[in-house]
């Protein structure tokens, strides 16, 4: 290497003092209040939803893990908690919309399953979600993303149909999960669902 020249940075400087490698992530490294403060400041949809604030990833992932257990109701706190942390990795790098991701490839995957993992050790989880839970969480933030796309981001039912699939019907009003909340109740929100889970996974 050049004399004077550096490595570029890859770690991110957390509100709580800690440095997160992106490259290699630790556990030890991953604070929950993190998570949820990042994730409450993280708009969905690109910011372009209805209302004062921002739809937050924070707001959408307590949705997505609601949305779950009313379709597996016998959901063990395990996965409750892989389901409610499933988009967590964006609170370092960002909620990219699905086209993006696709441009990126491999090399953005390879990032956030490493930051996944990471996070997942830190709360005593396997590093990765076992089949079953990852097809509940895929078909849960589809579902999610439907009533968002509607509710929010001005799609047209049959336009939201044709990207997500229609919604079943589900023993829970998702209406209450999709009132955009200032950033700090949205992580208020976020962390008392995660302290729920905590406790229950604690017994």
């Amino acid at each position: 290497m050049a004399r004077g020249v550096k490595d570029p940075r890859v770690w991110q400087r957390m509100l709580s003092g800690r440095r997160l490698d992106l490259i290699d992530p630790s556990p030890v490294d991953v604070e929950i209040e993190d998570i949820a403060h990042g994730l409450a400041r993280m708009a969905r949809w690109n910011g372009q939803t209805k209302g004062a604030h921002a739809y937050s990833v924070a707001q959408h992932s307590v949705l997505v893990e609601a949305i779950a257990r009313s379709l597996a109701p016998d959901l063990s706190p395990q996965a409750q908690a892989m389901i409610l942390l499933h988009d967590a990795p964006e609170y370092v790098i960002g909620d990219m919309i699905s086209p993006f991701k696709a441009v990126l490839g491999g090399d953005y995957k390879g990032v956030e399953n490493r930051l996944l993992a990471a996070i997942h050790l830190r709360f005593g989880l396997p590093p990765a979600p076992t089949k079953p839970v990852a097809v509940i969480a895929k078909q849960a933030d589809k579902i999610a993303a439907w009533y968002e796309a509607t509710t929010l981001a001005g799609f047209a039912r049959d336009e939201a149909d044709s990207f997500f699939g229609p919604p079943p019907r589900l023993m829970l009003d998702p209406r209450p999960y999709l009132q955009p909340e200032p950033a700090q109740k949205a992580q208020a929100i976020f962390l008392a669902r995660f302290q729920e889970i905590d406790a229950a996974l604690a017994h």
